[in-house]
């Protein structure tokens, strides 16, 4: 008997590539998304079938039904495609994605044999409760925006499959993880850890609050859920998340606790007084192109409390939210990771909200990392051509190994430099090297060609990768300068050491991106000979 068989639609997304890494192992699984498995770095697994499809769109979709179909179906299914963004407007995408889309997958799921859908829904979809009362099961998803209208139009639109599968409703709190991925909570962060003039001030008396559930209890949800299926009520709703919220005040306090090693006190702004300056932000920024995260919606949920009490849902699941990820017991995880790797912090937050911006070097640095083992192949291979045995002689005289290990060397103390904007740090391998070099009996020009080479191959990477769009700036500022200060740093030490200057036609100068975009010939010398 072979494993059993699920599909999950939006795989791509959060939740989805956290459940495949979980399940890959138990289930046969058919993952659909519109984004490719690369490029969301979604688990690869001989149990896992990828299937790039959008579910807007028909024909293509029926045709991956079709194939599992044929493949003899499969028992359940997770709906978690969705569309949702943070501006507040009745944006199309919500009708074409949460109900023509899911109307397209009910259709198709008629021919699969399903045991149970699944259907993922969101506590945000319904009416922030009474001041004091809470959200269970039975709570309507009655909100008012485009969002939360597409997802009380999906909820009902599953009773007129009934007699094809039986179904359920999830609604999740807000999602979370140690690397934050949760818009709001990253905005937060990025807000209250800044040296910005606004990076103490909470909106009202700072007690906007929801309730936050860590991705890794939402994935045990779900396979807990996968077990016990067979006995719930078609429809019926379950609560994916702690009881009670979190205010903004906790949050602000646990971060700066965490951040300054001391909490710190938050300034206070009367909501008469937030509403406008949320609008005239908001103008501001649609002239000039960049709206800010903060929308004039929001000001209506200042200091309103989205309190939930799933007890029924443990009591039916026999599961419950794991004490040690509580949001408020996982933000000193959350700013380790923000101060330790903020290049992989923007990353993950870049995927979860794609209006974020990140910085010209650390695109720059997520570009070369991402092209680190091909950078380094080809440096390693145009070292040891026969044509460069001359230009190259003593790196020819090197072990493979040594010769290995040291360009991963010069690599990986580039790209820390560009991370963290601290040119003097590649400065300062580059003295280290030199030296090294200079008692090995390299010839100068060895080293600094070896260098420019290593820049000339992250520089091709670089402009020719469709990410790299818009950093001629930044490579001229955070590449090419930092390897001229290394070169440079190279070309003193040999001058200290040897006890003789170098002329003029010795010095090497690496190119600047502009002569090798061919704006003009390049006259300056180089040690090799190259125009």
């Amino acid at each position: 008997m072979g494993l059993p068989k699920v599909v999950i639609t939006g795989a791509s997304g959060f939740l989805g590539r956290h459940l495949l890494a979980v399940m890959k192992d138990r289930y046969r699984i058919y993952a659909l998304a519109r984004r490719s498995q690369r490029r969301v770095r979604a688990p690869v697994h001989p149990n896992i079938s990828w299937h790039q499809a959008d579910i807007g769109v028909f024909e293509p979709l029926e045709s991956v039904f079709r194939h599992i179909a044929g493949q003899g179906g499969a028992e359940i299914l997770i709906h978690l495609a969705a569309y949702y963004d943070f501006n507040g407007d009745d944006n199309p995408e919500y009708w074409r994605t949460n109900v023509e889309g899911l109307r397209n997958v009910l259709e198709l799921s008629k021919g699969l044999g399903l045991k149970r859908f699944l259907f993922a829904g969101s506590l945000a979809a319904s009416r922030f409760p009474p001041r004091g009362q809470a959200l269970t099961e039975d709570s309507a998803p009655d909100g008012e925006q485009a969002y939360m209208v597409t997802k009380r139009i999906g909820e009902e639109m599953l009773s007129e499959y009934r007699s094809h599968f039986p179904s359920c409703i999830v609604r999740l709190g807000a999602l979370f993880s140690d690397w934050g991925e949760y818009p709001p909570l990253f905005f937060f962060l990025h807000t209250w850890l800044s040296q910005g003039w606004i990076r103490r001030v909470l909106a009202g008396k700072g007690e906007s609050a929801v309730p936050y559930l860590h991705i890794r209890d939402a994935v045990a949800f779900f396979l807990r859920l996968m077990e016990i299926h067979a006995s719930l009520g078609d429809r019926e709703v379950l609560i994916a998340s702690p009881d009670g919220c979190v205010t903004h005040r906790d949050l602000f306090e646990e971060a700066t606790a965490a951040y300054l090693g001391k909490r710190d006190k938050p300034v206070l702004m009367p909501k008469m007084l937030c509403v406008p300056g949320l609008w005239a932000r908001d103008l501001l920024g649609r002239a000039l192109g960049e709206r800010p995260f903060e929308k004039p919606w929001m000001g209506k949920y200042i200091d309103m409390q989205l309190r939930v009490d799933g007890s029924r849902t443990r009591r039916r699941m026999n599961w419950s939210p794991n004490p040690r990820l509580d949001i408020v017991h996982r933000m000193p995880f959350l700013i380790e990771n923000y101060k330790a790797d903020p290049v992989e912090w923007s990353r993950r937050n870049r995927a979860a909200m794609k209006s974020v911006r990140v910085s010209r070097h650390l695109r720059i640095h997520q570009i070369l990392e991402a092209n680190e083992p091909l950078i380094i192949g080809k440096a390693i291979e145009r070292f040891l051509h026969p044509k460069g045995r001359s230009r190259f002689a003593s790196y020819h005289q090197v072990e493979p190994e040594e010769l290995q290990w040291a360009v991963q060397q010069t690599f990986r103390n580039l790209k820390n430099a560009i991370r963290i904007r601290e040119k003097g740090l590649f400065k300062s391998y580059c003295r280290s090297l030199a030296e090294r070099r200079y008692r090995q009996g390299f010839r100068y020009e060895e080293v600094c060609d070896a260098l420019t080479t290593v820049l000339d191959l992250c520089q091709e990477i670089l402009e020719t990768d469709p990410h790299g769009k818009g950093l001629e700036s930044g490579i001229q500022d955070y590449l090419v300068m930092t390897f001229r200060l290394g070169i440079d740093e190279v070309q003193d030490v040999y001058e200290e050491l040897s006890g003789k200057f170098l002329t003029p036609e010795e010095a090497v100068i690496p190119q600047l991106s502009g002569d090798r975009r061919g704006d003009g010939p390049d006259t300056r010398p180089h040690p090799s000979g190259r125009p």
